[in-house]
């Protein structure tokens, strides 16, 4: 990506401010926050330092008509390029502040009656108004258009009252919000007997009629340059995602990130319906380019788990645009994360929170990562600190969960995830992780329920899907468990984890040939990286990894050893258990694994990828000694004593099964004297 000029730099400025004041007047105010922090983020040394008049006369001049109405503006209202919808603006400027102070006090329904009064019919508002049939024609023939009317007063033909796209929005807005109250009102208690998770916003019906139409009519009815704006579109989407109708939602936000590419809530919502790598392809070229569509094209990347050199590669090329982008950074963290390299994303968020301690963003996933590395001091710090900024965030309530659960106090932790979802019923983190606490407490159908709310929320998540086959397993319903674990690999197949629970299903299936598949590519994950890409934009995840000289797992290998052997093939068996018992020097041989990982289901074999295990050793552990108390046996059976006596004297000197080592030794001796007598 080539750097940006001073003019382009400070061009982005101007968009980003303009960005900030549309979201915030239109009650976006999560977008307007993240297009503030981004435009914080862009480098100091090209921020323009103007005078006011200067100041002026470059406002005029980049919006000649919208300075016109300037006198007549509210000064933190951003001005319309469009002279129609200026001029709309300008006359419905005082309901507008009202509805507006309105929904920033949270009275919703209030907020929509001041613009679109309750007693009118429930119809489309429309955009423009439109000439009655019979009116049109050319030349003298044509007949002129009806002034607009008065803000307020109802639209010949439509039954109500003509709005600017803006007022528009704000009120329909305030209706979809006010929907969501009421729906939480009336949802049950989480996890109760009454709750279901079913409960609906009863807005969503009729937003969907009008926005139908608004949208429709917009889009085929006027191709005017600057007829929409993009937000009712943006709206429309979120409506329709909401209904489940993914296809549609994802048209409509695709021109609304169209026409307004600042506004980052069209791109989250969109982000939202890519399910996959390739879901994202196919949405790529739809895209407008814009420096917006890579930031969307990272943040995606890092949703579906592709920690790769391009993905890293891309981010760089952003970060030399935004240098002090603490979004980016976030990213950057969140990729490490997903690749476990937990010192490094530990690292940058730790500089985060130095540098803004009062930023409760992304801080549920900061205390997984202390979590995991298991650093009981800086989670409790973490914890104190997000509890004294704000104790009424889902975050917070995740970071002093994650604290009791590090503790093993599992029903404080469920409090803390319960309180979370009291907040935020749609907190993904509170769901999984509050599976994760009821599987330790035993309480199957808990976790059950909790994962399954977190896949109904983000069907990305691959820790819900592998928490759904954990806990399925502990009840020995493995065809169920199998088909949640083949679920979380296909969404990480590089984490080997996540294999080897899909091997370890098929093994208690006593399905043995498709479980020495699922442990191979086990083995695939666990010793090679993806040079080329593989899972990334470029490579639509097609291309196999390559071997990166990794070291292999002995436990998995000694599984597949003695899968091998209940499948009567001793001479795999063997050279799988020589295998295991390499890994104690770092030793490694060459294996074949399917590369598709053979799921249920596919119906397509993968080629065969080759695969060196020569890794860091491990030393004497128990499953080393297994395998060579394995050969040792083999070599025993086979009549070859000598190979036999070698490796039995060594597991009389590893201290683990040394007395059945020293009994072998015995048994071979007599073996050996015997043959030697009777030769």
């Amino acid at each position: 990506m080539p750097a940006l000029s001073r003019i382009d730099n400070q061009q982005l400025r101007v968009n980003l401010q303009d960005a900030v004041i549309k979201c915030s007047e239109r009650g976006l105010y999560q977008a307007a926050k993240w297009a503030a922090e981004l435009l914080v983020g862009l480098p100091s040394e090209y921020e323009p330092d103007l005078g006011l008049q200067q100041a002026e006369q470059i406002a005029q001049m980049s919006n000649p008509e919208a300075s016109a109405m300037q006198d007549t503006v509210h000064p933190q209202v951003g001005l319309n390029r469009d002279p129609e919808e200026a001029r709309l603006e300008a006359r419905e400027m005082s309901k507008f502040l009202l509805a507006k102070s309105y929904f920033d006090c949270k009275e919703f329904d209030r907020c929509a009656a001041v613009l679109i009064p309750e007693n009118l019919p429930s119809l489309p508002v429309a955009a423009r108004p439109t000439p009655e049939k019979g009116l049109t024609g050319k030349g003298k023939a044509r007949a002129s258009v009806p002034s607009s009317p008065a803000p307020g007063r109802a639209v010949p033909g439509h039954g109500m009252p003509h709005l600017s796209q803006r007022a528009t929005f704000l009120a329909l807005y305030a209706k979809y919000l006010a929907g969501e109250k009421r729906k939480e009102e009336e949802s049950e208690m989480i996890l109760g007997p009454a709750d279901s998770g079913t409960t609906l916003n009863r807005e969503l019906g009729g937003l969907a009629q009008k926005l139908e139409v608004l949208c429709t009519e917009r889009l085929e009815g006027d191709n005017a340059p600057g007829a929409s704006q993009g937000w009712l579109e943006f709206l429309y989407g979120v409506v329709l995602a909401k209904e489940k109708n993914d296809e549609e939602a994802k048209r409509w936000l695709i021109r609304s990130v169209g026409l307004c590419p600042h506004n980052w809530s069209a791109w989250q919502e969109l982000a939202g319906l890519v399910g996959s790598v390739e879901d994202l392809h196919n949405i790529f070229p739809s895209l407008m380019r814009h420096l917006m569509t890579y930031i969307f094209r990272v943040y995606v990347s890092q949703e579906l788990y592709q920690s790769t050199e391009q993905v890293h590669g891309q981010m760089a090329d952003l970060e030399r645009i935004y240098p002090d982008s603490v979004f980016l950074k976030t990213q950057r963290a969140l990729l490490h994360y997903h690749s476990k390299d937990f010192d490094e994303a530990e690292a940058i968020f730790s500089d985060l929170i130095h540098h803004d301690p009062y930023r409760i963003d992304s801080l549920d996933h900061y205390s997984n990562i202390l979590y995991v590395m298991n650093l009981r001091p800086k989670l409790a710090f973490l914890a104190q600190l997000a509890t004294s900024t704000d104790k009424f965030r889902p975050e917070t309530c995740c970071v002093v969960g994650n604290y009791y659960s590090l503790k093993s106090e599992h029903e404080k932790a469920v409090m803390y995830f319960r309180r979370a979802l009291n907040l935020d019923r749609t907190f993904l983190s509170a769901w999984t992780l509050m599976g994760h606490e009821y599987v330790e407490m035993k309480n199957t159908h808990a976790a059950i329920e909790s994962y399954r709310r977190a896949v109904d929320i983000n069907r990305k998540d691959y820790r819900a899907w592998y928490g759904l086959g954990q806990t399925y397993e502990v009840l020995e319903m493995h065809y169920y468990a199998l088909y949640y674990f083949q679920r979380a690999a296909s969404l990480k197949p590089y984490d080997p984890k996540m294999w080897q629970a899909v091997g370890n299903c098929f093994n208690k299936m006593d399905r043995p040939s498709e479980a020495i598949k699922a442990l191979k590519r086990a083995l695939l994950a666990g010793t090679c990286y993806d040079q080329s890409g593989a899972g990334s934009l470029s490579s639509g995840g097609g291309d196999p990894p390559v071997s990166s000289g990794g070291g292999l797992d002995p436990e998995v290998l000694h599984q597949i050893a003695l899968l091998y052997e209940r499948l009567d093939d001793a001479d795999e068996a063997s050279a799988y258990m020589e295998l295991t018992v390499a890994q104690e020097f770092g030793g490694g041989i060459d294996v074949e694994a399917d590369a598709d990982g053979d799921r249920e289901g596919d119906g397509e074999e993968g080629d065969d990828v080759e695969v060196v295990g020569r890794g860091p050793a491990v030393g004497v552990t128990q499953t080393t000694s297994r395998a060579r108390m394995w050969l040792a046996k083999h070599e025993f059976r086979r009549g070859n004593y000598t190979r036999a006596m070698d490796l039995a004297n060594e597991l009389c000197h590893d201290g683990v099964d040394v007395e059945e080592a020293k009994a072998l030794v015995r048994d071979l001796r007599a073996r050996m004297e015997t043959k030697g007598t009777s030769s």
